[in-house]
Protein backbone atom coordinates (compact mmCIF):
# COMPACT_ATOMS: atom_id res chain seq x y z
CA UNK A 1 0.00 0.00 0.00
CA UNK A 2 1.54 3.22 -1.20
CA UNK A 3 0.55 6.93 -0.47
CA UNK A 4 0.54 9.42 -3.18
CA UNK A 5 4.11 9.81 -2.85
CA UNK A 6 4.75 6.52 -4.03
CA UNK A 7 6.05 5.29 -0.32
CA UNK A 8 4.71 2.41 1.68
CA UNK A 9 1.89 4.14 4.47
CA UNK A 10 4.32 2.58 7.12
CA UNK A 11 7.86 4.20 5.91
CA UNK A 12 5.27 7.34 5.86
CA UNK A 13 3.81 7.31 9.03
CA UNK A 14 7.71 6.77 10.30
CA UNK A 15 8.61 10.02 8.22
CA UNK A 16 5.96 12.15 10.42
CA UNK A 17 7.60 11.04 13.72
CA UNK A 18 11.47 11.25 13.11
CA UNK A 19 11.93 14.86 14.57
CA UNK A 20 13.19 17.74 12.63
CA UNK A 21 16.66 19.38 13.18
CA UNK A 22 14.99 22.15 14.94
CA UNK A 23 12.71 20.45 17.03
CA UNK A 24 14.33 18.61 20.10
CA UNK A 25 13.44 15.02 20.95
CA UNK A 26 13.41 15.45 24.19
CA UNK A 27 12.02 18.19 26.19
CA UNK A 28 11.35 19.98 29.81
CA UNK A 29 9.52 22.59 30.47
CA UNK A 30 9.66 23.87 33.60
CA UNK A 31 10.01 20.27 34.96
CA UNK A 32 10.69 19.27 38.83
CA UNK A 33 10.27 16.85 41.42
CA UNK A 34 9.32 17.04 44.56
CA UNK A 35 9.53 13.78 47.49
CA UNK A 36 6.83 14.53 50.08
CA UNK A 37 8.17 18.19 52.00
CA UNK A 38 11.42 18.01 50.13
CA UNK A 39 11.81 19.90 46.45
CA UNK A 40 14.37 18.34 44.96
CA UNK A 41 13.89 19.99 41.16
CA UNK A 42 12.32 23.15 40.57
CA UNK A 43 11.61 24.95 37.08
CA UNK A 44 13.96 23.17 34.87
CA UNK A 45 14.22 24.20 31.06
CA UNK A 46 16.69 21.65 29.08
CA UNK A 47 15.66 20.45 25.30
CA UNK A 48 17.99 17.54 23.66
CA UNK A 49 18.51 18.59 19.57
CA UNK A 50 19.56 15.57 17.53
CA UNK A 51 23.03 15.48 16.84
CA UNK A 52 23.74 18.35 19.91
CA UNK A 53 25.55 17.57 23.06
CA UNK A 54 23.46 19.08 26.02
CA UNK A 55 25.90 19.03 29.24
CA UNK A 56 24.45 19.29 32.44
CA UNK A 57 26.36 20.67 35.64
CA UNK A 58 25.90 20.98 38.92
CA UNK A 59 27.55 19.84 42.34
CA UNK A 60 26.60 17.21 44.58
CA UNK A 61 23.21 17.90 45.37
CA UNK A 62 22.70 20.01 42.77
CA UNK A 63 19.66 17.60 41.25
CA UNK A 64 21.47 16.39 38.40
CA UNK A 65 20.33 12.55 39.76
CA UNK A 66 16.95 13.45 40.14
CA UNK A 67 17.08 15.09 36.32
CA UNK A 68 18.27 11.48 35.26
CA UNK A 69 15.87 9.67 36.73
CA UNK A 70 13.04 11.85 35.08
CA UNK A 71 14.29 11.05 31.81
CA UNK A 72 15.25 7.95 32.22
CA UNK A 73 11.59 6.71 33.00
CA UNK A 74 12.92 5.78 37.08
CA UNK A 75 10.37 8.70 38.56
CA UNK A 76 8.12 10.70 37.21
CA UNK A 77 8.03 14.80 37.60
CA UNK A 78 5.54 16.23 39.50
CA UNK A 79 5.26 19.74 38.23
CA UNK A 80 6.08 20.85 34.86
CA UNK A 81 5.94 19.10 31.51
CA UNK A 82 8.27 16.16 29.94
CA UNK A 83 7.94 16.51 25.96
CA UNK A 84 9.11 13.43 23.46
CA UNK A 85 9.18 14.58 19.85
CA UNK A 86 6.71 17.19 21.12
CA UNK A 87 4.13 14.96 22.56
CA UNK A 88 3.86 15.32 26.64
CA UNK A 89 4.78 11.60 27.97
CA UNK A 90 4.96 10.34 31.89
CA UNK A 91 6.96 7.22 32.08
CA UNK A 92 6.50 4.47 34.63
CA UNK A 93 9.28 2.49 33.79
CA UNK A 94 12.93 2.75 32.12
CA UNK A 95 11.85 0.40 29.57
CA UNK A 96 9.04 3.00 28.46
CA UNK A 97 12.36 5.16 27.70
CA UNK A 98 13.90 3.01 26.28
CA UNK A 99 11.37 2.04 24.18
CA UNK A 100 11.41 5.76 23.32
CA UNK A 101 15.13 5.63 22.41
CA UNK A 102 16.72 7.21 25.21
CA UNK A 103 19.02 5.34 26.62
CA UNK A 104 21.10 5.95 29.93
CA UNK A 105 24.74 4.81 30.42
CA UNK A 106 25.46 5.17 34.25
CA UNK A 107 28.81 5.39 35.93
CA UNK A 108 28.72 1.33 36.37
CA UNK A 109 27.80 0.42 33.29
CA UNK A 110 25.70 -1.71 34.18
CA UNK A 111 28.59 -4.77 32.96
CA UNK A 112 29.40 -7.84 33.91
CA UNK A 113 33.47 -7.76 34.63
CA UNK A 114 33.99 -11.69 34.12
CA UNK A 115 31.88 -11.80 30.80
CA UNK A 116 33.69 -11.66 27.52
CA UNK A 117 33.28 -8.08 25.37
CA UNK A 118 30.76 -9.69 22.89
CA UNK A 119 28.59 -11.11 26.16
CA UNK A 120 28.46 -7.74 27.19
CA UNK A 121 27.26 -6.30 24.55
CA UNK A 122 24.78 -8.16 23.79
CA UNK A 123 23.94 -8.37 28.00
CA UNK A 124 19.93 -9.31 28.14
CA UNK A 125 19.66 -8.96 24.29
CA UNK A 126 20.99 -12.34 23.18
CA UNK A 127 20.83 -13.04 19.42
CA UNK A 128 19.94 -16.76 18.97
CA UNK A 129 18.53 -19.42 16.28
CA UNK A 130 17.65 -22.73 15.96
CA UNK A 131 13.87 -23.76 16.21
CA UNK A 132 11.88 -23.14 19.30
CA UNK A 133 12.01 -24.42 22.05
CA UNK A 134 15.47 -25.49 21.59
CA UNK A 135 16.91 -22.52 20.68
CA UNK A 136 20.65 -21.67 21.19
CA UNK A 137 22.60 -18.03 21.18
CA UNK A 138 24.24 -17.77 17.76
CA UNK A 139 27.97 -16.62 19.06
CA UNK A 140 29.08 -15.90 16.25
CA UNK A 141 26.43 -13.57 14.92
CA UNK A 142 27.00 -11.74 18.21
CA UNK A 143 30.65 -11.74 17.44
CA UNK A 144 30.44 -10.17 14.52
CA UNK A 145 27.92 -7.68 15.25
CA UNK A 146 29.60 -6.42 18.13
CA UNK A 147 32.85 -6.14 16.87
CA UNK A 148 31.63 -4.16 13.47
CA UNK A 149 29.37 -1.79 16.18
CA UNK A 150 32.33 -1.08 17.88
CA UNK A 151 34.81 -0.58 15.03
CA UNK A 152 31.72 1.60 13.89
CA UNK A 153 32.49 3.83 16.45
CA UNK A 154 36.17 3.93 16.28
CA UNK A 155 37.12 1.45 18.98
CA UNK A 156 39.00 -1.72 17.88
CA UNK A 157 39.34 -4.54 20.32
CA UNK A 158 41.91 -7.61 19.28
CA UNK A 159 40.05 -9.75 21.32
CA UNK A 160 36.32 -9.96 22.00
CA UNK A 161 36.49 -12.86 24.60
CA UNK A 162 38.36 -10.90 26.60
CA UNK A 163 36.66 -10.49 29.67
CA UNK A 164 35.27 -6.96 29.65
CA UNK A 165 37.07 -6.09 32.99
CA UNK A 166 40.05 -6.07 31.83
CA UNK A 167 39.84 -3.22 29.80
CA UNK A 168 40.81 0.49 30.77
CA UNK A 169 37.90 1.99 32.36
CA UNK A 170 37.82 4.47 29.12
CA UNK A 171 37.34 1.43 26.58
CA UNK A 172 34.44 -0.16 28.89
CA UNK A 173 32.59 3.65 28.85
CA UNK A 174 32.92 3.22 25.07
CA UNK A 175 31.50 -0.43 24.72
CA UNK A 176 28.51 0.90 26.87
CA UNK A 177 27.98 3.68 24.49
CA UNK A 178 28.25 1.91 21.29
CA UNK A 179 25.76 -0.99 22.51
CA UNK A 180 23.10 1.84 23.60
CA UNK A 181 23.65 3.34 19.66
CA UNK A 182 23.05 0.10 18.61
CA UNK A 183 20.03 -0.94 20.52
CA UNK A 184 18.18 2.15 18.72
CA UNK A 185 19.36 5.20 21.42
CA UNK A 186 18.19 8.84 19.67
CA UNK A 187 19.09 10.21 23.61
CA UNK A 188 21.85 8.99 25.11
CA UNK A 189 22.42 9.86 28.84
CA UNK A 190 26.02 9.63 29.89
CA UNK A 191 26.28 9.75 33.86
CA UNK A 192 29.56 11.19 34.86
CA UNK A 193 31.43 9.53 32.60
CA UNK A 194 34.65 10.74 33.16
CA UNK A 195 34.19 11.05 37.00
CA UNK A 196 36.74 8.18 37.74
CA UNK A 197 39.12 8.18 34.79
CA UNK A 198 42.74 9.70 34.37
CA UNK A 199 42.96 12.52 31.50
CA UNK A 200 44.30 10.29 28.62
CA UNK A 201 41.05 7.58 29.53
CA UNK A 202 38.24 10.83 29.77
CA UNK A 203 40.22 11.81 26.62
CA UNK A 204 39.07 8.84 24.82
CA UNK A 205 35.89 8.81 26.52
CA UNK A 206 35.06 12.50 25.04
CA UNK A 207 36.32 11.46 21.90
CA UNK A 208 33.35 8.84 21.45
CA UNK A 209 30.63 11.30 23.24
CA UNK A 210 31.45 13.46 20.06
CA UNK A 211 31.65 10.25 17.34
CA UNK A 212 27.53 9.51 19.23
CA UNK A 213 26.73 13.58 18.38
CA UNK A 214 28.59 13.19 15.11
CA UNK A 215 26.38 9.67 14.43
CA UNK A 216 23.29 12.37 14.54
CA UNK A 217 21.98 11.29 18.62
CA UNK A 218 21.11 13.83 21.22
CA UNK A 219 23.62 13.21 23.96
CA UNK A 220 22.97 14.41 28.24
CA UNK A 221 26.07 14.58 29.25
CA UNK A 222 26.40 14.94 33.17
CA UNK A 223 29.35 16.25 34.96
CA UNK A 224 31.08 18.09 37.21
CA UNK A 225 33.62 19.04 35.25
CA UNK A 226 33.81 22.25 33.57
CA UNK A 227 36.62 21.38 31.11
CA UNK A 228 35.47 18.30 29.63
CA UNK A 229 32.17 19.42 28.92
CA UNK A 230 33.63 22.58 27.32
CA UNK A 231 35.17 20.69 25.02
CA UNK A 232 32.29 18.54 23.27
CA UNK A 233 29.55 20.56 24.60
CA UNK A 234 26.86 22.96 22.39
CA UNK A 235 24.64 23.82 24.69
CA UNK A 236 25.49 23.79 28.89
CA UNK A 237 23.13 24.29 31.55
CA UNK A 238 23.99 24.45 35.34
CA UNK A 239 22.23 23.46 38.01
CA UNK A 240 22.52 24.75 42.07
CA UNK A 241 20.20 23.69 44.56
CA UNK A 242 17.26 21.89 42.51
CA UNK A 243 17.22 25.03 39.88
CA UNK A 244 18.92 26.27 36.46
CA UNK A 245 21.25 28.96 37.33
CA UNK A 246 22.37 29.14 33.93
CA UNK A 247 21.32 27.82 30.41
CA UNK A 248 23.53 29.12 27.40
CA UNK A 249 25.09 27.72 24.24
CA UNK A 250 28.38 27.57 23.28
CA UNK A 251 28.94 31.01 21.80
CA UNK A 252 27.28 32.55 24.38
CA UNK A 253 29.36 31.55 27.62
CA UNK A 254 33.52 30.77 27.63
CA UNK A 255 35.21 28.36 29.96
CA UNK A 256 35.61 30.62 32.51
CA UNK A 257 32.20 31.95 32.96
CA UNK A 258 31.44 28.07 32.96
CA UNK A 259 33.99 27.47 35.65
CA UNK A 260 32.65 30.35 37.59
CA UNK A 261 29.19 29.36 37.82
CA UNK A 262 29.92 25.76 38.57
CA UNK A 263 32.62 27.01 41.28
CA UNK A 264 29.87 28.82 43.04
CA UNK A 265 31.39 31.87 41.40
CA UNK A 266 27.83 33.71 42.22
CA UNK A 267 27.88 33.06 46.22
CA UNK A 268 31.86 34.01 45.99
CA UNK A 269 31.15 37.31 44.62
CA UNK A 270 28.43 38.22 46.53
CA UNK A 271 30.47 37.73 49.77
CA UNK A 272 33.51 39.72 47.69
CA UNK A 273 33.63 42.60 50.36
CA UNK A 274 33.52 40.24 53.01
CA UNK A 275 36.15 37.71 52.12
CA UNK A 276 38.34 41.18 51.33
CA UNK A 277 38.51 41.97 55.26
CA UNK A 278 40.08 37.97 55.65
CA UNK A 279 43.93 37.60 55.65
CA UNK A 280 45.47 35.94 53.15
CA UNK A 281 42.27 35.76 50.81
CA UNK A 282 42.98 37.20 47.87
CA UNK A 283 40.02 38.41 46.23
CA UNK A 284 41.28 40.36 43.02
CA UNK A 285 40.38 37.39 40.35
CA UNK A 286 36.95 37.20 41.60
CA UNK A 287 34.38 38.30 38.75
CA UNK A 288 31.84 41.19 39.74
CA UNK A 289 27.88 39.45 40.81
CA UNK A 290 26.27 41.16 37.88
CA UNK A 291 29.10 39.72 35.50
CA UNK A 292 28.09 36.19 36.39
CA UNK A 293 24.04 36.41 36.66
CA UNK A 294 24.17 37.80 33.17
CA UNK A 295 24.44 35.13 30.95
CA UNK A 296 21.33 33.15 33.00
CA UNK A 297 19.20 36.36 32.29
CA UNK A 298 20.06 36.68 28.62
CA UNK A 299 19.51 32.73 28.01
CA UNK A 300 15.53 32.58 27.90
CA UNK A 301 16.35 34.11 24.47
CA UNK A 302 18.80 31.89 23.16
CA UNK A 303 18.11 30.49 19.45
CA UNK A 304 17.35 27.52 21.08
CA UNK A 305 14.73 28.14 23.31
CA UNK A 306 15.75 27.01 26.95
CA UNK A 307 16.28 29.00 29.65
Amino acid sequence: MTNANGTGTHAAALKDTVPEQDRPIVELRGAGKSYGNIRALHGVDLAVHPGKVTCVLGDNGAGKSTLIKIISGLHQHTEGEFLVDGEPVRFTTPREALDRGIATVYQDLATVPLMPVWRNFFLGSEMTKGPWPIRRLDIDRMKKTADEELRNMGIVLDDLEQPVGTLSGGQRQCVAIARAVYFGARVLILDEPTAALGVKQSGVVLKYIAAARDRGLGVIFITHNPHHAYMVGDHFSVLRLGTLELSADRSEVSLEELTNHMAGGTELAALKHELAQVRGVDVEELPEEEDLTAPAKASPASPEGTS
